[in-house]
């Protein structure tokens, strides 16, 4: 089964992805690592990414889902996937692709980015996220008001893991 988990920034992708690959004993991949060098200088400058600067993104992506699959190794994914369009490249044909979205308020993600410091997105970002995500109607939707080990064991369980 390959996890991923979407959201907005700050929404605790790395954080419970970390900690949900630990716990299912499966790899852990942080879509931020497959950003290009220039998606990650605009972001830093506060820019928002369009269409175009995400595609490269997406399908290098797409391709370690594809490559995970056709190996039947699982593993837990940290991408924001905020658009339909996106989470459907990226789960292209393959099978047992589950979606997890954490979802949170504006209100307590922004507190969550502006204490967090070393990252290359900016809070400012955090309107056009908000404005981009198209909340999923098929996925499982997890409230990231709670502690972290409540999330984690609420996905587990939620997927029969």
């Amino acid at each position: 089964m390959i996890i991923v988990l979407m959201g907005v920034a700050g929404s605790g992708k790395t954080t419970i992805g970390q900690l949900l690959a630990a716990e299912l004993g499966v790899a852990y991949f942080d879509g931020d690592d497959f950003h290009p060098s220039a998606n990650v200088a605009k972001m830093r400058q506060g820019l928002a990414l369009n269409d175009t600067d995400r595609a490269g993104w997406l399908d290098a992506l797409a391709k370690l889902i594809d490559e995970h699959t056709a190996t039947k190794r699982s593993c837990v994914i940290g991408c924001s996937a905020l658009r339909q369009t996106y989470r459907e490249r990226l789960a292209g044909t393959a099978e047992g692709v589950r979606f997890v979205f954490l979802k949170g308020s504006y209100e307590l993600i922004k507190q969550r980015l502006s204490a967090r410091q070393g990252h290359f997105m900016k809070s400012t970002l955090l309107e056009s996220q908000f404005a981009t995500l198209e909340a999923p109607a098929d996925a499982l939707t997890i409230d990231i008001d709670q502690p972290p080990a409540q999330i984690v064991h609420a996905i587990a369980a939620a997927l029969g893991q």
